[in-house]
């Protein structure tokens, strides 16, 4: 199966605004935090999605939002997700309550001490050095492990001898 999905980092003051999900009972994300957007709906573009999501998750209207990478997430379960990722630091409203979760703004210096997925720390990091648009396919074994990773066609070293606190990604591949 293949999905189409937009994520959206929502930049303030030195925060994203994160998403708790909680709320979800069969969420794969649940208990994780992320960004918000969601799956695309019939003859959407990455576009109309995000604006469409991040109104329906936060209240918000994005008034300036910049594509950052395409993600290709394979599941191990048979799912394969096309995520196209942005960030955006102009918006517009009053904020609302999320039926999938709690919305946080969390200092970026802290996000990587949430609970994310692995392979998210890969792109938070992209995004936190401003790297310029990137492809990043991340490989999972069915049960949360990330298992390979490849920025722009090269593969990424991932070290088994690291815990999730350290920064065991090679991103010499940059």
């Amino acid at each position: 199966m293949t999905e189409l999905t937009t994520l959206c980092y929502i930049e303030k003051d030195g925060q994203y605004l994160m998403l708790h999900r909680t709320s979800k009972g069969h969420d794969i994300n649940h208990d994780k935090w992320i960004g918000v957007g969601g799956h695309f709906e019939d003859n959407e573009s990455p576009d109309e999605c995000l604006l469409r999501e991040v109104r329906e998750e936060t209240g918000y209207t994005l008034t300036h939002f910049v594509p950052r990478g395409i993600v290709t997430f394979i599941s191990g379960t048979g799912v394969t997700e096309y995520m196209h990722l942005f960030t955006a630091d102009g918006f517009t409203g009053e904020p609302i309550a999320c039926d999938e979760g709690e919305l946080e703004w969390i200092d970026k210096s802290r996000i990587e001490n949430l609970n994310i997925w692995e392979g998210d720390r890969i792109f938070l990091r992209l995004l936190r050095d401003d790297a310029p648009f990137f492809l990043l396919k991340l490989v999972y074994d069915g049960n949360e492990q990330l298992v390979q990773a490849g920025l722009n066609g090269k593969e990424m070293k991932i070290n088994s001898d690291s815990n999730a606190e350290q920064d065991y990604f090679q991103l010499s591949s940059l």
